[in-house]
């Protein structure tokens, strides 16, 4: 696909999104020098300080600063628990559920990006020793070299706004999950349960609206299913599916497309959308709604917000 200015370069995102390697840090070698454990009343001072960290690269490369999102920790929290219980390192839940998925279902409409790390038989227990180890996970992620740089892609991605840092420790296994945020929309209330083969109309608006919505694509997925714990063992990158269904907004009056089409989605100066969804397969699963934003029109398109729904 072509990647000239205001076109949506898809393959690169997805390939982005596959880049995510699944690698385990190396701990360091550190010795306790202070009394106590690690617990999750630490959890607000090491997210500053990852959250600092993070800031400080991204000033580095000239971007802008990301707030800390409450829902996105909460989010990536869940998911370093599962890991740490789990003793597994996996952008899959136990459950099944990819990253897009566990962050929509607990109300975000926005685009996401997820980093797992882990450490395992970390020396230190005490609250300097793992935050140490965190920062040192979250620091290797950062140094990655292309081509295998996916982490630092997702660190340093423009689009994103907020962050989210999950951290879960389990006996001497350490997991960071980081859910980087890409905030440029809201959606109106809506059902996330539907029928099969029905339309779903997604109403809302643009947070600025000389951003433009340049495409919403609809992908499907058959419902998740609890994987082996070896499957989730062994190391891969997600993404969204390859097929799906582009929607393109409505062409002014009296215009038409090359292929004869208006458009399918209202979209104004507003910022204001309407945007119905169509649940094509006569199948369950669950129907990934993503809304592709421009903030320039010679910017490339990018996610600025998902949404799931699942149909029975």
């Amino acid at each position: 696909m072509s990647s000239t200015p205001g076109t949506i370069n898809r393959r690169w995102f997805l390939k982005v999104g596959a880049a995510f390697a699944l690698m385990p840090a190396t701990a360091r070698g550190q010795v306790p020098i202070e009394r106590g454990r690690f617990s999750e009343d630490y959890l607000p001072l090491v997210r500053r300080q990852l959250l600092d960290l993070v800031n400080t690269e991204r000033k580095q490369a000239r971007l802008s600063a990301l707030q800390l999102d409450d829902l996105a920790c909460n989010v990536a929290n869940d998911h370093a628990r599962d890991m740490a219980n789990g003793r597994f390192l996996s952008h899959w839940g136990s459950d099944g559920r990819k990253p897009y998925q566990r962050y929509s279902f607990a109300g975000g409409v926005d685009a996401i990006q997820e980093n797992v790390s882990a450490a395992d038989n970390i020396l230190s227990l005490t609250p300097n020793g793992v935050a140490g180890d965190l920062l040192d996970m979250h620091t290797t992620m950062h140094a990655e070299k292309p081509p295998n740089d996916g982490h630092r892609q997702a660190i340093l991605a423009s689009q994103h706004t907020q962050v989210g840092f999950g951290i879960a420790l389990n006996g001497h296994s350490l997991r960071l999950a980081e859910l980087y945020v890409a905030r440029y929309l809201e959606v109106n209330p809506f059902s996330q349960q539907a029928k099969r083969r029905t339309t779903v109309v997604l109403t809302g608006k643009l947070l600025n609206p000389a951003h433009f919505l340049h495409e919403v694509d609809v992908f499907f997925e058959p419902l998740p299913a609890p994987p082996s714990i070896d499957w989730l063992r062994t190391p891969r990158g997600y993404a969204f599916p390859d097929e799906y269904v582009g929607l393109r907004p409505q062409a002014p009056y009296g215009a038409h497309y090359g292929d004869g089409s208006s458009g399918d989605y209202e979209w104004g100066s507003n910022g204001k959308f309407r945007v119905p969804a169509k649940l094509s397969r006569d199948m369950p699963g669950i129907y990934t709604i993503v809304f592709w934003i421009r903030r320039v029109p010679a910017d490339k398109a990018f996610p600025g917000g998902e949404v799931c729904i699942r149909a029975d």
